[in-house]
């Protein structure tokens, strides 16, 4: 029986499921309005529509203008009820906002009722949407930066680096030896298989550092020695995992040794100079009371800068972002400034955009049914390679070997972080169109699993 977290009593599945459906209803049957009265190809809908409702409301609601405020309707009903929905199960909200994303893409919408995906969201609307998802990627990875207090690390820094290190070396390593394998028939036309294995192995790697916060604290062990742990190895690995992501990414984009070497140098001293220059200065830094505006101001602008500078490199816009928010994490004062007045807007409104763009990429035959074997051996390699690189890790310094578990389970969250590292690999053209789909469910998969994985130790534990 599955629990409340709220109340603590029994969740009525149907109850919700009913509410749910009425709730993503609402959108899809104005989509199925907009197909039938203002979709293309259909001459005589304008007149129609205008028979009905007296007006020409229909015209206006098939204006981009028009079009772009429905979609952000729907696009957040579907994805805050699938959220909604998840929470009563016990799963983090973005869990359902991450499904609700691949829901209104091609793969599910578009085969069920491709009448009303095409008029919700046709080709050449998706453009707006794409930039504005962009930007709320940018501004969660400066929070998600700005988290990553790596001076609280102080007593546990050679725990986290050999627990992080190891659970992201060995997913990294089965990551490329299963890479070998995919290659043959999911190697992008183009890209070298170097470029292919590396990015498939820090795929692998990554954990989401914001969705295990969450989860911890969700399950009230947030202060904990575990949840602690937890947070340190996070921090830890993720900076570590960004770095070389950004290392592979500068060579994967740079055509021979001379201007893949000349990139590499190039983040080498950004980061140098973000971690040696730009940190300490705003460690040193008070904010005056009245003064936190002009500082918000300031932060956004150098993140946007930074942001500037790492696409220019060719190392995407995210990496500056992210590094901008680490700078700024020297700061209590202006990382809890960023936290209170920007990850609500990013994480309300502009992160469910970033979830459907991810679906909307996806074409209908994405997943084929000889997939479905695929998507169990990557989620098994790379569950596996993140259970046994943080369990012998975490074991070898002397932890007890339940709470070695558990804390590879909780490393095994992918979340958020993930998708963004795979929606890069694909704009990068690193990844085909049946791998991204396969990763994205991966990704899923592992986050969705961590509660119930959890509770499974938890209960072995007992008995």
């Amino acid at each position: 029986m599955f629990m409340d977290v709220q109340t603590g009593g029994p969740v009525r599945p149907t109850k919700w499921a009913l509410r749910y459906l009425v709730w993503a209803g609402v959108p899809l049957l104005v989509g199925l309005l907009l197909a039938r009265y203002a979709g293309p190809g259909l001459p005589t809908a304008a007149s129609k529509a205008e028979a009905v409702v007296g007006s020409d409301w229909a015209h206006h609601l098939a204006s981009p203008l028009g079009l772009f405020l429905l979609q952000l309707l729907v696009l957040l009903l579907v994805a805050k009820g699938a959220g909604a929905l998840l929470k009563r199960f016990g799963q983090p909200a973005v869990i359902g906002e991450m499904a609700a994303g691949l829901m209104m893409g091609p793969l599910l919408l578009g085969s069920l009722l491709p009448q009303v995906h095409g008029a919700l969201f046709p080709a050449a609307s998706l453009g707006p949407l794409g930039m504005l998802s962009q930007l709320g990627v940018l501004m969660f990875l400066l929070v998600a930066g700005a988290e990553l207090d790596l001076g609280a690390l102080r007593g546990r820094r050679r725990f986290a680096f050999t627990v992080s290190h190891a659970g992201i070396a060995v997913p990294f390593v089965l990551g490329v030896a299963l890479a070998i394998w995919l290659y043959p028939q999911h190697g992008p036309q183009g890209v070298s298989f170097t470029a292919f294995a590396l990015f498939v192995g820090i795929s692998m790697s990554i954990t989401a550092f914001p969705v295990l916060l969450r989860i911890l604290a969700d399950r009230g062990i947030t202060h904990t020695p575990l949840g602690q742990t937890a947070i340190a190895c996070a921090a830890l690995g993720d900076a570590t995992a960004w770095c070389l992501l950004a290392l592979i990414v500068a060579a994967a984009q740079a055509t021979g040794w001379l201007p893949a070497s000349l990139n590499l140098l190039c983040v080498v001293a950004f980061i140098a100079l973000m971690l040696g220059l730009v940190k300490p200065w705003f460690a040193r830094q008070t904010i005056a009371p009245g003064r936190e505006g002009r500082w918000l101001l300031g932060i956004l602008l150098l993140s946007l800068a930074s942001a500037l500078v790492t696409e220019v490199l060719g190392i995407h816009a995210l990496f500056g972002a992210f590094a901008a928010g680490v700078a700024v994490s020297s700061n209590a004062q202006l990382r809890h400034l960023l936290v209170a007045r920007v990850e609500p807007f990013a994480v309300t409104l502009l992160l469910p955009l970033f979830f459907a763009m991810t679906g909307l990429r996806m074409r209908a035959d994405a997943l084929q049914t000889s997939d479905i074997a695929l998507c169990g051996v990557v989620i098994a390699v790379a569950t596996v390679g993140k259970l046994l690189g943080t369990w012998s890790a975490a074991r070898s310094t002397g932890m007890d070997s339940r709470e070695a578990w558990r804390l590879g389970a909780l490393m095994n969250t992918r979340g958020l972080m993930e998708l963004i590292v795979l929606n890069l690999g694909y704009e990068l053209g690193l990844l085909g169109d049946r791998l991204f789909a396969v990763l994205v469910i991966m990704a899923l998969v592992t986050t969705a699993m961590t509660g119930p994985l959890l509770n499974l130790i938890e209960r072995r534990r007992l008995h």
